[in-house]
């Protein structure tokens, strides 16, 4: 073989080893639901965030509390979505947006997937542990909802594996708050209820843009049981109760936080309202998708950005 071939031959090995690694990364990313996954844990560093402030204490002093608070809630979510994806293989081949998991293309090995899952269960257990046992608590409670009461007993029977899929959601900014103090304070509990509330419209946005796929495997949505009016009926009436809970913390947050989370609840019920006439229900239910995740992330990152300057 000369030099060219050799070197060929090389490049073609370099190239193919990228490749791979991508497929892994890409893979990994659909194992853990990536935007899932970054959604639950933005919840966490605010609920931090904010029991330092309120607690007077110092960022700079709570580094290593932080990293075990992160790394450990974001570990037991990856481990629970992971055993969502070796539970729900079955239900995620007969549904085209969960084709690509690497439990149905058959790139990671069932068994890889079941050990992955309890490994990194386990290991973010252990290290909110490290921090506060009411830590530990609300993440063990979050993991055994969604695991246990979520995916292996609801979501195959009853429509509302919705409400009760939402409780491991609510509870992580309480992670974040109880690792740096007692998360029995008005803030942290008003988040939790903003999170929990918000789920059930925005899981029932994606219910309805997937319909067809939620009924052909065989889940019980809401709007594949009851319909489209009534799904749109209840994703209203959430909506409209998210309005008065920015006004509970107005003494501890100000305002500014109250006044900007009501008009993006005013106009999520607009966009609600707009559905009982909409023409195209999957069209207008990826609109509200959208809106929701815009609404929390602004949410969340306002409660981050009121109290900035009030750090030295």
């Amino acid at each position: 073989m000369n030099k060219i071939e050799t070197l060929s031959t090389e490049t073609n090995q370099i190239s193919q080893g990228k490749q791979d690694v991508g497929m892994i990364l890409t893979d990994l990313k659909s194992l853990f639901k990536g935007l899932v996954l970054v959604l639950n844990v933005l919840p966490v560093v605010v609920g931090f965030w904010l029991a330092i402030y309120f607690t007077t204490g110092t960022f700079s002093g709570q580094w290593e509390t932080f990293f075990l608070t992160i790394i450990g809630s974001t570990l037991v979510m990856a481990g629970a979505l992971a055993l969502n994806n070796w539970y729900e293989v079955d239900l995620d081949q007969k549904m085209e947006r969960t084709q690509a998991r690497p439990t149905v293309t058959g790139n990671f090995n069932m068994k890889t997937v079941l050990y992955i899952g309890i490994g990194l269960s386990a290991a973010g257990m252990l290290l909110l542990l490290f921090t506060t046992l009411e830590a530990a608590v609300y993440g063990l409670i979050g993991w055994f909802t969604y695991v246990v009461l979520y995916t292996f007993w609801s979501k195959r029977k009853y429509t509302l594996n919705t409400i009760i899929g939402s409780v491991s959601g609510a509870v992580t900014p309480l992670i974040g708050w109880a690792a740096v103090d007692s998360a029995f304070h008005i803030v942290p509990i008003t988040l939790a209820l903003i999170i929990f509330v918000w789920q059930v419209p925005h899981t029932f946005a994606i219910a309805i843009k997937r319909h067809d796929e939620y009924k052909a495997a065989g889940v019980p949505m809401l709007p594949v049981v009851y319909g489209f009016d009534i799904t749109k009926r209840q994703m209203l009436i959430y909506i409209i109760a998210l309005f008065p809970l920015p006004f509970f913390v107005v003494g501890q947050i100000g305002g500014l936080f109250a006044a900007v989370a009501s008009v993006l609840n005013i106009a999520w019920i607009m966009l609600s309202v707009k559905g009982f006439k909409a023409k195209d229900n999957r069209a207008w239910a990826q609109r509200m998708f959208i809106y929701s995740l815009a609404y929390l992330t602004t949410v969340l990152l306002l409660m981050f950005i009121v109290t900035v300057p009030s750090f030295s």
